[in-house]
């Protein structure tokens, strides 16, 4: 089986930072592009970034230029690197991961993390 394990949400005053980390783990023999999604109060799923396994990036408008993401291979984990917060980034933030596992490998699995919870406020 195989877990991812988001890290690093808080409590942060407007402008503040925060990294958030997205540990995956078990079965895996590669993992493909992994994402960043959130989640606010009465609000629907929406992206947040993405990127490839070779390292490109997609971000979403509202995002773009305060917020970084990144990866280790190696390690099977990703970043998010959070800056000059606002209280509309108040959200819970899930990570996903499309990975290939050894009992099936010409499949592409998507698996989720159980989410961080991010809140912006003074």
């Amino acid at each position: 089986q195989v877990q991812l394990v988001e890290s690093g949400g808080g409590l942060v005053q407007p402008g503040g930072s925060l990294r958030l980390s997205c540990a995956a783990s078990g079965s895996i023999v590669s993992i493909n592009t992994m994402a960043w999604y959130r989640q606010a109060p009465g609000k629907e799923r929406e992206l947040v970034a993405t990127i490839t396994s070779g390292s490109s990036t997609n971000y979403a408008d509202s995002v773009k230029g305060r917020f970084t993401i990144s990866r280790d291979n190696a390690q099977n984990t990703m970043y998010l690197q959070m800056n000059s917060l606002k209280p509309e980034d108040t959200a819970v933030y899930y990570c996903n991961a499309d990975v290939r596992r050894p009992d099936y490998s010409n499949t592409w699995f998507r698996y989720w993390g159980q989410g961080t919870q991010v809140t912006v406020s003074s």
